[in-house]
């Protein structure tokens, strides 16, 4: 590559990348990837640990699953979150770990 040429983003990149920026700037989501980066949870568990309605975190969930940012599994009758991209999770420790540091 020669200095005049650039490997530029394709759109739908820059567009993914916008929408997890989006995500990630809502506390109650930024609180349940972190509780799940921690524990796999039902939706009943994160409602409880972070009082709030079962209804507001199924749908931060719902969000979230569309974004490949958690995944779901089924153990009998209960649905269990964790997440799905350990880049972001990463990315989200690493950014707690800056607004933490003196």
């Amino acid at each position: 590559m020669n200095k005049h040429e650039h490997d530029f983003l394709t759109d739908e990149a820059v567009n993914q990348t916008v929408l997890i920026f989006r995500a990630l700037s809502d506390p109650t989501r930024i609180r349940i990837l972190y509780l799940l980066a921690e524990e796999e949870c039902s939706v009943g568990h994160i409602a409880e640990l972070l009082d709030l309605s079962q209804s507001a975190v199924s749908h931060q969930l719902a969000l979230l699953r569309s974004l490949r940012l958690v995944k779901s599994r089924r153990e009998g009758r209960t649905v269990l979150y964790s997440c799905d991209d350990e880049h972001v999770i990463r990315m989200l420790h690493q950014t707690i770990r800056h607004v933490q540091h003196d």
